[in-house]
């Protein structure tokens, strides 16, 4: 204790006010930003419109050969009578009829990979359906037989 006396009182003997003197700070300018900051720009690819899937002719509606029935991403809706699925999964129709959408009850094949992930889930008793799009050709008009004798 004796020790930190004496040396307190050699450095009041130099000119030192206080134990422990900070030196004088001078003023400092401090500049800020003239311009907004630019930043980086993420998440661009959310505006682009949708693909519009699903049915474009409904039920009873009349169609020509070729027009799109239905687009899917996944299978939805299976091929009927005069219709085709294209590489897209796109259900064209093959000839001028009327629209019909049917309901069938699908059973798998017993040992097939659909029956051991899909049939082993479903309660008992459930029965499962897919959902067809036919299209049913309307009656020839204008018919003349000798036309038919050729």
């Amino acid at each position: 204790m004796a020790a930190l006396g004496r040396w307190v009182g050699a450095a009041a003997a130099c000119g030192v006010t206080g134990f422990l003197e900070f030196p004088q700070i001078a003023v400092i300018a401090i500049r800020y930003a003239s311009k907004k900051a630019g930043g980086s720009s993420k998440n661009l690819g959310g505006k682009s419109p949708g693909r519009r899937y699903g049915w474009k002719k409904g039920d009873g509606a009349f169609v020509r050969t070729g027009y799109i029935l239905a687009t899917q991403r996944l299978i939805r809706w299976y091929a009927g009578a005069n219709v085709t699925m294209g590489r897209n999964k796109t259900l064209v129709a093959l000839e001028d009829g009327t629209v019909r959408y049917t309901k069938e009850i699908y059973v798998p094949p017993p040992r097939s990979s659909e029956s051991m992930k899909i049939i082993s889930r479903l309660p008992k008793g459930a029965v499962l359906y897919k959902t067809f799009i036919n299209v049913v050709p309307k009656k020839q008009e204008g018919y003349f037989k000798l036309v038919d004798m050729l």
